[in-house]
């Protein structure tokens, strides 16, 4: 069989406000609330998996993320106490949902020579599927939840129990986002996918895994959304008419909508864990807000939020932990599009910080000695002339003055 993957689409949705405040029971499906990382190899000048999984042993992550099961990097995670999310590629979906033989035999090459010395707890079945919007892309929608349940009957028949299977998913799936009580579900994706895949997730008691970047709603609209706002700092606030809930940063407003989305379907109950979320360190002239302060901020105020003991939640759940990986270890210089795509990393590519960051959330924003402010935190209006690289930051010159 050919198997297949590929690209991206937005549908349309109704409105309706429901509040809800649920605490779940965090029961067999309890899941390390420590910060972990996602560990992206697109890069021709990244350490060896040795050196990096030392790294990441050393910055005190609790969890890894790879994007495939990747040998050589299985192998070094057995020497660590790190808890580990694999991935299955996107082309390999349609030949796992179609014949359960090969779901068993992933299963064995990919689980079985590493497990359980490594401690693989995540199993995720594609990266943003629901975002890809050809065909083919769409085909591979419908081969999602198939093939969940597959792996998950191949993982049983090797008495495996302990890991869990999902499939993170961008914030596109929502139709609706703002205020978080309107969040609905994409129409074209709703009722085919999203609820067989809920359903799923309850009865196997796993988690919703959500791609969310405050970055990216913040820098395409800075007029309306305070950028304090996107980096947990100030006082400023906003009311949901719909629910009454008071949010205080936008992240939390991302993932309610969510939470209200699911809530609509009848499926209040299920867990999030943030399979991605950062802040890009550097990028192109135009690209606003894409800075080593803005990042460092960013990451520094969600790994207090993320550690706090007991958990804060969000206003639909308070009190609910959320695992979370920062995205990601290293910039990755081969990754193609605009030069944010490259620039999400927390150590440059000889191990050292690229800012200071405590995965542990034990120093507080305080402790941090002061970082160098930035300018491209408004839009740039000049020609996209002459700049200097400083670090990872961009630095925009005199528009006039001429590049040596």
């Amino acid at each position: 069989m050919y198997c297949i993957t590929i690209t991206a689409p937005i549908g349309e949705m109704d409105s309706l406000a429901i509040f809800f405040v649920c605490l779940l029971s965090l029961s067999s499906a309890k899941a390390s609330s420590n910060i972990g990382v996602n560990y992206g190899v697109l890069g021709n000048n990244l350490p060896s998996p040795s050196r990096s999984i030392d790294l990441l042993t050393t910055m005190k992550a609790g969890l890894v993320k790879i994007y495939d099961a990747n040998p050589d990097i299985l192998r070094q995670l057995s020497t660590t106490k790190l808890k580990v999310s694999i991935m299955i590629p996107n082309n390999e979906i349609a030949c796992i949902a179609a014949n359960q033989s090969i779901a068993d035999e992933w299963v064995k090459n990919n689980i079985l020579p590493y497990y359980p010395k490594t401690l693989i707890r995540f199993l995720l079945v594609g990266n943003e599927v629901l975002s890809y919007n050809t065909e083919q892309g769409h085909k591979m929608w419908h081969d999602l939840v198939p093939a969940m349940r597959s792996i998950r009957r191949a993982l049983r028949s090797q008495n495996i129990r302990d890991i869990k299977i999902g499939t993170p998913l961008a914030m596109d799936v929502l139709q609706t986002t703002f205020p978080p009580s309107s969040g609905t579900f994409r129409p074209e994706v709703r009722d085919s996918v999203i609820v067989p895949m809920l359903k799923f997730l309850q009865r196997t008691n796993s988690f919703f895994f959500i791609d969310v970047y405050p970055y990216f709603p913040w820098s395409q609209d800075p007029n309306n959304i305070n950028l304090d706002y996107a980096l947990f700092r100030g006082n400023f606030t906003s009311k949901d008419p719909g629910s009454g809930l008071i949010y205080r940063n936008l992240l939390d407003q991302m993932l309610d909508s969510l939470i209200f989305a699911m809530s609509k379907l009848g499926y209040s109950d299920i867990q999030l864990i943030i399979s991605e979320t950062g802040w890009p360190n550097s990028g192109d002239i135009e690209e606003l807000g894409a800075n080593i302060f803005n990042a460092a901020i960013y990451n520094r105020n969600l790994i207090q939020r993320m550690t706090a003991k007991p958990p804060i939640g969000t206003p639909a759940r308070p009190g609910v932990p959320i695992p979370t990986f920062i995205f990601s270890l290293f910039d990755e210089n081969q990754k193609p599009g605009p030069g944010t795509e490259r620039h999400w990393g927390l150590l440059h590519t000889d191990g050292t910080p690229i800012y200071d960051l405590d995965l542990t959330g034990k120093k507080t924003i305080t402790d941090f000695a002061p970082l160098q402010t930035t300018k491209n935190n408004v839009t740039y209006k000049g020609k996209a002339g002459c700049v200097a690289e400083e670090g990872s930051n961009i630095l925009v010159m005199e528009i006039d003055r001429k590049c040596n």
